[in-house]
């Protein structure tokens, strides 16, 4: 059984070696953040030596959704960008014991810590409308009080009575027209039709970052591309340490066998370079899957050409139906690849910026240079308000891959609506090339009609559009028993990693944070480590923490100038009557609430 702890005396412990660790061998199926992590912490918690763990990969690189590449069709592609902050306690634990591939004698954890230390992130625009102006209340929340007792409402009750809720069902109109959801929505991809579940979690996990996300000074961002920053440093570890990367290779299935309620994997079922070959799992062995992908099945276009659409089940998602035939106690993946609506987030697209005309137009949202090569740009999205696509782009630290040259600034940009027409494009996302998605950025950037083709030609801006139909499939609505556990009940020696495993915590999915707390979770087990994994931030139970949310939420007003019921009202002039001279009244004061 998996314990949790916080503070540096459990942290700083070193585990003890598990006896005949030395003779029993991993399997890893995907090569994904969470398989990677899941072999360094083999190694390092596990002593396990790294030539007795094989990762299955069906790509020619280690990457999972953190894929970057330099030359698709010509242009750069990177589906996605990573944010982090200050309590990812995994990721954090990882990246301490791996070294930095760029500054010599750091670890990676170094490297992060420098980097945001001295380049701190902060967005000095979120939201813009009417063709590239900044919303007057960009930095207001502009929730009323029926919004806010519907989020406090969410929170209070059991996430086991939120089974086929969706978001729509707990919150009304007033809450959907508010900043706070169009902040929520489009960092971190949320739409109304997805778990209630989810968004419970992601309120819960995030409260202490509130008065941080209308500016993002919540967040840190890696130096370079997500691939480069994260993937690259645990390949070069898990190399230096013997571990064998098998590429180009499809696991079909894991067989199991059950006695009684235990059950084991015996025997994995793989295609390499179209040969088919199955390896015997001994007992003591272990097996780790990564089950199910949000890039699974993506196709790219060109600046010229709409990118193909491919709807089939790549190799992740037949492996976990192929696993969950065996046993229910596997999940269920249809709910996740087989129930997202057309009109969901399947597009997005990036930018290779070659010509500083359109300079203007993104630093009078920034107020920075825009070819400002090591600092943060737009510092995350930027959210246009007023766009029937719902779109949002951002410009990451530059370079944004090793070797770009000096004269190029890359963009991404997404939309979270697939069924709708442009303002501009009259075509729905999906079905634009790469130029037509830069002329609706264009236009909302407010960039003269007349000169969106020339500006949009490819010497000018080079666009690379990609469609990811799994793209939002972590938030799909669900029930408890969805997700398999990490490790499930009964398993002697498999376990899922990924964020489609469930690890039983608060934690949320959709983060690297997650990919890594599985990672941790299912070595442990499985190895029966004595020793702790990393407790989530517990801010949701700090008084001082719910005291600032409900300060900022509240759009910096004080008790006395919130707009409450009068019974309310009479409540906190009560409240604030009996907390005079205490500890209490402190902390109002701390945060900033009398």
């Amino acid at each position: 059984m998996v314990k949790y702890a916080t503070g540096n005396y459990y942290d700083l412990v070193h585990p003890k070696k598990t006896d005949g660790v030395e003779n029993r061998h991993a399997y890893i199926v995907g090569a994904g953040l969470a398989g990677l992590a899941s072999a360094v912490i083999l190694i390092r918690d596990g002593y396990m030596p790294g030539e007795n763990i094989t990762i299955f990969e069906e790509k020619d690189q280690a990457s999972g959704s953190l894929e970057a590449f330099k030359d698709i069709n010509g242009g750069y592609i990177s589906p996605g960008g990573r944010e982090m902050e200050d309590h990812y306690e995994c990721l954090w634990n990882l990246y301490s014991s791996v070294p930095s591939l760029d500054e010599p004698g750091k670890s990676c954890l170094d490297e992060y810590y420098y980097l945001d230390k001295e380049d701190p992130n902060k967005s000095n625009c979120r939201l813009i409308h009417d063709r590239g102006h900044q919303l007057k209340n960009d930095n207001e929340y502009t929730l009323d009080y029926k919004a806010l007792k519907e989020m406090i409402d969410l929170v209070l009750v059991p996430e086991s009575k939120l089974d086929g809720k969706t978001i729509e069902d707990v919150f009304d109109d007033n809450f959907f027209a508010s900043n706070f959801w169009t902040d929520w929505q489009t960092m971190f991809a949320f739409e109304r039709w997805q778990s209630a579940a989810e968004m419970r979690r992601y309120l819960m996990h995030f409260i202490h970052h509130v008065d941080g996300l209308t500016d993002f000074t919540a967040l840190k961002f890696n130096r370079y591309d997500d691939y480069q920053s994260m993937s690259e440093p645990l390949v070069a570890y898990l190399k230096d340490h013997h571990v064998n990367f098998e590429y180009q290779t499809q696991v079909e299935n894991v067989e199991v066998k059950h006695d009684g309620e235990q059950i084991a994997a015996h025997q994995i079922d793989l295609n390499q370079n179209g040969k088919s070959k199955s390896i015997t799992v001994n007992p003591m062995d272990l097996v780790f899957v990564t089950n199910g992908s949000i890039t699974e099945s993506t196709t790219y276009g060109s600046h010229d050409e709409a990118p193909i659409p491919n709807e089939s089940l790549g190799g992740s998602w037949k492996l976990w139906e192929k696993l969950a035939a065996q046993d229910n106690r596997f999940g269920h993946p249809d709910v996740f690849c087989k129930t997202i609506p057309e009109k969901a987030w399947k597009t997005s697209a990036t930018l290779t910026l070659k010509n500083k005309d359109i300079a203007p137009y993104i630093e009078k949202l920034t107020k920075r240079p825009l070819f400002n090569y090591d600092k943060c740009e737009t510092s995350g999205i930027i959210t246009i308000t007023d766009s029937n696509w719902g779109m949002s782009f951002t410009i990451h630290r530059q370079p944004a891959y090793k070797g770009q040259p000096k004269d190029e600034v890359i963009l991404w940009l997404y939309g979270l609506y697939s069924d709708t027409k442009g303002n501009y494009v009259q075509k729905r996302m999906p079905e634009c090339s790469g130029k037509e998605l830069t002329e609706e950025l264009l236009y909302h950037l407010g960039v003269p009609e007349d000169k969106i083709a020339e500006m949009a030609d490819i010497k000018n801006i080079q666009a690379i559009p990609d469609y990811m139909p799994f793209i939002t499939s972590y938030f799909q609505l669900r029930t408890a028993d969805d997700r398999p556990d990490v490790v499930p009940q009964g398993s002697t020696n498999l376990a899922f990693i990924g964020n489609f495993a469930d690890s039983g915590t608060r934690d949320v999915v959709f983060t690297t944070e997650y990919s890594v707390r599985t990672a941790i979770e299912a070595v442990y087990e499985l190895l029966k480590i004595d020793h702790t994994v990393p407790e989530v931030y517990p801010s949701v139970f700090d008084i001082r923490t719910l005291m600032s949310a409900m300060y900022y939420l509240n759009d910096k007003k004080t008790l006395e100038e919130m707009d409450l019921p009068i019974t309310e009202k009479l409540g906190a002039k009560l409240l604030l009557k009996k907390v005079k001279g205490t500890w209490i009244e402190e902390l109002l004061k701390d945060s900033k609430l009398i």
